[in-house]
């Protein structure tokens, strides 16, 4: 799977972490930056993260900030993005199952990386259920109408 991985300065350390892993999962991976820990602005990383999603330059998206919740505010400005914060392996799962996530964002500061291992793990390996969830689906997404 193709991957865009991204942080700002507080989720930087975590980024390179997901990095390697993701790679030794065998995933393609594309690190939209930043190069190091200086002080950024999140939306500048969402917004690249997500148009790649969203153009389909890569399948899912991955954004760390010090919560994830900055970085979802962000991404879901950008059309056909459904990014979701997650902060455990069971919300991940539900986010790509009921809601058909395709950013998946957590946290660098409140999450430990093992946590975050599992749901990135989980968010890429659980497909979207469809049924009664993809009426629901294209109801948010017209909400971008």
């Amino acid at each position: 799977m193709r991957i865009a991985i991204a942080s700002d300065h507080a989720g930087f350390e975590e980024k390179q972490l997901l990095v390697g892993y993701l790679k030794e999962l065998g995933h393609e991976v594309a690190d939209l930056g930043p190069a190091n820990d200086d002080r950024v602005d999140y939306p500048d990383f969402a917004k690249l993260v997500a148009h790649d999603v969203a153009d389909g330059k890569v399948d899912r998206g991955v954004l760390v900030c010090g919560t994830g919740i900055g970085m979802a505010v962000a991404a879901n400005k950008v059309h056909g993005i459904r990014a979701a914060n997650v902060t455990s392996p069971e919300f991940a799962a539900l986010a790509r199952e009921h809601n058909d996530a395709n950013i998946v964002t957590v946290s660098g500061r409140f999450v430990d990386d093992a946590t975050n291992r599992a749901i990135v793990k989980t968010f890429l390996e659980t497909e979207f259920a469809g049924g009664r969830h993809t009426g629901r689906v294209e109801k948010i997404m017209a909400l971008e109408q």
